[in-house]
């Protein structure tokens, strides 16, 4: 069966309604086989008391994507999606601008989905590397 790619892409932004991803301002962008894509802007609104952007807020992005991009492998009326464990590592800071957040999947079985998640910049520059695990449950 194949993607349909605004489908997947409305249903995600009308899901973050009323939830952290809205207050993060998080937009979903771009879906594919195997892949979500998502932009969040870089403000005063996601910055650490030092003017740059908060690493929870770059966690709070790569869940965000990772989880809603498992939506996409799943019978959503029967199953859910839970993150049982993320990592990130930052590699570089941002002031402002835009930062693009990309989940590839990396192993899909039946209850577990590993995700690698790239945070870049305008310019492709890798901002943090992140990997989210989550587990799919029966939906009660």
């Amino acid at each position: 069966m194949a993607l349909d790619r605004e489908k997947v892409l409305q249903l995600c932004n009308e899901w973050s309604k009323n939830t952290l991803m809205e207050t993060l301002e998080i937009e979903y962008i771009d879906a594919g086989e195997g892949f979500l894509k998502a932009k969040m802007p870089v403000n005063s609104r996601v910055h650490q008391p030092m003017g740059l952007l908060h690493g929870g807020a770059t966690v709070a992005l790569a869940e965000s994507v990772g989880s809603a991009a498992s939506l996409m492998f799943i019978n959503t009326e029967k199953q859910e999606v839970r993150g049982i464990e993320i990592s990130a590592n930052h590699l570089k800071s941002k002031r402002e601008g835009t930062v693009f957040c990309t989940a590839k999947i990396i192993h899909q079985g039946r209850s577990i989905h590993l995700w690698e998640i790239k945070i870049t910049d305008e310019n492709d520059k890798l901002i943090s590397l992140c990997k989210l695990t989550n587990m799919i449950l029966p939906r009660r």
